[in-house]
């Protein structure tokens, strides 16, 4: 599904990026070295849509952080609302993302299973998103002194398509090394090229597509909600049955005391009790 594109400049004092990719690739500690301090949550998942934004380099930067998903999973095995994550993402940046930066570790393969996936993963948000991407590498330590053109020539063909689906755009980042703001200041620079050679033309994704979503969220919302209300429900009747059946068990402890205290005719303690009386008189 295409999506449409404001024909004007983009004002490049501000950039807003999107970062998009598998689980623990560290999109997140790619956002801190970006904004150059720590703004995103590095030790646990990133369940939802995150976003902030710093002065980097003379520049207003936002970076919105995403849920990301298993790579070797097809988009079909990725939870709703996760799918549903990944297309609000774009929106937390209006009007739209200059890019999108797709982050894959420098120390892990790219295989052609994880490939299928991102590409299923992308689509979410439309074909034309790839015009907006660039494929960003963390820990660029890890490379040593092979070159990241050597990484990927060696990494085989699934790589080399991305990368060339990304239109031969990509970065290195080493988040070991915050303090190197050339790293970064050479990626936004890269941004910048890439939106001029979009005719300073931003993402911005179909308005049908967040329309769809919006249509899956309120299902979802609509079908917690009855399965909340089916359990309170089930709650209520537990709680009346131990209730009655509460009552009824002190009910008759209190038959069974009485009875146990009343002696009955023709047991041995009545007949002994019956003796007894007998005699006094």
């Amino acid at each position: 599904m295409a999506s449409s594109r404001h024909e004007q400049t983009q004002d490049l004092s501000e950039l807003r990026i999107v970062l998009l990719g598998g689980r623990w690739t560290g999109k997140s500690s790619a956002g801190n070295t970006i904004l150059g301090r720590e703004e995103f949550v590095t030790k646990r998942r990133t369940a939802q849509c995150v976003k902030r934004q710093s002065e980097v380099a003379g520049r207003q930067v936002t970076v919105v952080d995403t849920p990301g998903w298993w790579k070797d999973w097809s988009v079909d095995g990725t939870p709703e609302a996760d799918k549903q994550e990944i297309v609000h993402s774009v929106s937390l940046c209006p009007p739209g993302p200059c890019a999108l930066f797709i982050v894959l570790r420098a120390d892990a393969s790219f295989t052609e299973t994880e490939r299928r996936s991102l590409e299923k993963h992308l689509e979410l948000l439309s074909g034309t998103v790839w015009r907006h991407t660039i494929v960003l590498f963390t820990r660029g330590d890890w490379l040593g002194d092979r070159t990241i053109e050597q990484h990927i020539e060696a990494e085989g063909e699934a790589l080399r398509w991305l990368v060339g689906k990304c239109g031969n755009r990509y970065h290195v980042l080493n988040n070991q090394k915050r303090g190197d703001v050339t790293q970064v200041t050479e990626l936004l620079e890269k941004v910048e090229e890439m939106v001029a050679g979009n005719s300073g033309c931003h993402f911005e994704i179909n308005r049908m597509i967040i329309e769809k979503l919006e249509v899956k969220r309120r299902s979802v919302e609509e079908r917690a909600k009855q399965r909340m209300m089916k359990v309170e429900n089930q709650r209520k009747t537990l709680r009346a049955l131990f209730k009655g059946g509460f009552i009824l068990r002190c009910r008759l402890i209190k038959i069974a005391f009485l009875f146990r205290g009343t002696p009955r005719t023709g047991t041995t303690e009545g007949r002994q009790q019956g003796a007894n009386q007998r005699k006094e008189e």
